[in-house]
């Protein structure tokens, strides 16, 4: 597996990581037992770097990895760990965000206990809550880094004015925001700023949510997962469009010898040094499709080829309903 740095002074990590929502009942239904055998996996591929969220099934993903690491000593620096706070859901499922000094460590607290670590390596804002500056919000994690509780800070969702604003008063390891071949907004300037700055760039959601991969999840299983139900891109006539595009990036994986999964995530690679894809899956088969795009190093002519059949805003739909783009910032 070939490493990357987590920030212009983090410690090397594994090209491809794992998003740890799949922990989570998110898209569908998985147990401890599963959720061990994904870890089990990633070790075996390389796959050091572990990214999770205190919402992920209310603790449920935490808490996985947290059964894992006591039934396996000696594994916890294997890894290298993130979490994310800061959203808030009130007894109507309603969301709002966080960054108080006093919410950040009390819900960084309760991530510390259901893994059983003494410190995560990376610790989010997990969406910007407009009653704080970034300023202030910077301030508020990096306290969190002088009592030893996080290694490191980082920023999710979030305008490149407001990582440049936060860069200046402590170093932000990492800026999270979901990028693909089917969501290309970081593009406009939220990857050149992390580059410029020395913040790497943890894409969420590499794969479109299944729908780069061979395997797009079934038409049937959506009206069973609330998130993708109410998703632009999931509805008709949108999702049939969609699958007819991606049917030809399917197809070129295969003529280029490689699974859809790992093409997509190997562009991924491709788009800057400091761009981490942190894919998520309930299968130990399909993570192998994923990381296997670690090994491909795509030429120009690649790239170009793939770009052929997925350009630039080729997706229907918008990657957010208005009720999922709640927190996220809009910057262009």
């Amino acid at each position: 597996m070939q490493k990357r740095k987590l920030g212009a002074d983090g410690p090397e990590i594994s090209a491809i990581g794992y998003g740890a929502m799949s922990f989570s009942d998110m898209y569908g239904p998985t147990n401890e037992t599963e959720s061990h055998a994904i870890l089990d996996a990633c070790r075996e591929l390389g796959v050091t770097h572990l990214d999770t969220a205190n919402v992920y099934g209310m603790g449920k993903s935490e808490n996985a990895i947290g059964s894992y690491l006591k039934s396996h000593p000696g594994v916890r620096d294997e890894f290298v760990i993130a979490t994310k706070a800061t959203i808030r859901r009130d007894a109507d499922g309603n969301r709002s965000f966080d960054n108080s000094a006093e919410h950040l460590e009390s819900e960084l607290d309760g991530s510390l206990q259901r893994m059983g670590v003494d410190y995560v390596d990376l610790f989010y804002a997990h969406r910007r809550d407009p009653r704080f500056t970034p300023e202030e919000t910077a301030a508020n994690l990096a306290r969190l880094v002088e009592k030893g509780k996080t290694r490191a800070i980082g920023l999710s969702e979030i305008a490149p004015s407001t990582l440049r604003r936060a860069a200046a008063v402590h170093p932000i390891a990492a800026v999270q925001s979901e990028y693909s071949l089917s969501s290309r907004y970081p593009d406009l300037g939220l990857v050149q700023t992390c580059a410029e700055l020395g913040a790497a760039f943890v894409a969420f959601s590499p794969l479109g949510r299944s729908i780069l991969t061979d395997n797009p999840v079934s038409r049937e299983r959506i009206a069973d997962l609330p998130f993708l139900g109410q998703n632009p891109r999931f509805q008709e006539p949108n999702l049939t469009e969609n699958l007819k595009i991606t049917d030809k990036f399917r197809s070129l994986a295969a003529e280029m010898g490689i699974p859809a999964a790992g093409l997509a995530n190997a562009w991924l690679l491709a788009q800057g040094d400091h761009v981490i894809p942190i894919p998520g899956t309930r299968s130990v088969d399909h993570l192998r499709e994923s990381v296997s795009g670690a090994a491909s190093n795509l030429t120009q002519t690649d790239l170009d080829r793939v770009n052929a059949v997925l350009p630039v805003g080729w997706a229907y739909g918008d990657r957010y309903s208005e009720a999922q783009w709640i927190g996220p910032e809009r910057y262009c």
